[in-house]
């Protein structure tokens, strides 16, 4: 995993937010490579805000144009701890893991891998693609137990979808407006892909006990005076009743929420862990080939694992604050 550098953030306080919610604060994305040909906008973890609720990774990539590209090519490589969760605006990625699972994803499907205490994937444009490719990958930390249990893998070609006013909501996790998602998760949790059908306010109820973080993936809007683009996340924090947002017609944001995940978190490469030792033995295995098993259908070597620091690696709290 990359580290983010600190970036400048603006902040304002919202109308009808409780005191104690830190208020909208605007969170640069950098760019990072993934794989050979493709740059990603990683938007989660930053210094200033490590997650939302359990969500405690964030990619947004493209829009793309790969129809002269091999498009995303990422080899087999291991995850613990966490879920991965995939959603596309445009293009197709071949899921491959070493549970034996080759599945394609498609714009308005989700993939949604469980690691638990092990699993390699890899993630690969078929050689014939569709011209663009557009889309976002995302971390949901595990709490204990389930980050000891076993892998899973699932695909969920149909979600929830409706109307709401200005906007058409896609449910990708959890729950909203009385509909539920198919997608297991762990932790209360929302995923939600919002589009803004135009140019009046819309309005979405929220948990006052959630945490909550919006991104652009295409267009422009605005909240509590706040304007976003893609390249940056929005934090909105937590004590709110109500979204409302104006924007372009046309604009798909992204809303995750979720309740503050209070389990601290030591987060290496491609692991989640809790200790120093806990991610050390997780690349041991890696490198030694046990524990997470071979990548059906892929031929390619796997993405050996870089060298730790020369420093300790600490845990850290969902605010970035060093833990133990």
């Amino acid at each position: 995993m990359e580290r983010t550098e600190k970036m400048p953030a603006a902040e304002t306080r919202p109308p009808g937010v409780a005191t104690a919610d830190p208020g909208s604060v605007l969170l640069p994305g950098h760019d990072v490579p993934l794989g050979r040909y493709t740059t990603v906008r990683r938007l989660l973890p930053q210094r200033q805000r490590r997650m939302v609720g359990a969500w405690c990774f964030v990619d947004h990539f493209g829009p793309d144009d790969v129809a002269e590209r091999p498009g995303m090519e990422v080899p087999p490589h291991p995850h613990t701890g966490l879920q991965t969760v995939t959603w596309l605006l445009d293009g197709e990625i071949m899921h491959r893991d070493s549970l034996g699972n080759v599945q394609p994803i498609r714009p308005g499907q989700l993939n949604v891998m469980t690691s638990g205490h092990g699993i390699a994937h890899s993630e690969r444009s078929p050689e014939r693609h569709p011209p663009l490719m557009h889309g976002v990958q995302l971390w949901v930390a595990l709490p204990d137990p389930a980050r000891a249990g076993a892998a899973d893998f699932a695909h969920h070609a149909d979600l929830p979808r409706w109307r709401d006013g200005e906007l058409d909501v896609t449910l990708l996790v959890g729950e909203l407006a009385g509909e539920r998602s198919p997608a297991v998760t762990y932790t209360p949790l929302l995923g939600a892909q919002l589009e803004l059908r135009g140019p009046a306010p819309a309005t979405l109820p929220l948990r006052a006990d959630f945490e909550y973080g919006l991104l652009a993936m295409s267009g422009t809007a605005e909240v509590d005076g706040v304007p976003f683009a893609p390249g940056a996340l929005l934090y909105l924090g937590a004590g709110r009743e109500r979204l409302t947002l104006t924007g372009e017609p046309g604009s798909r944001l992204l809303l995750l929420g979720g309740a503050p995940f209070e389990e601290p978190l030591v987060m290496w490469w491609n692991f989640v862990g809790r200790s120093h030792e806990e991610v050390l033995a997780a690349r041991e295995d890696w490198m030694a080939g046990r524990r997470f098993g071979v990548v059906a259908d892929d031929p390619a070597p796997p993405l050996p694992a870089p060298a730790l620091p020369t420093t300790r690696l600490k845990a850290r709290d969902r605010s970035g604050g060093l833990r133990g």
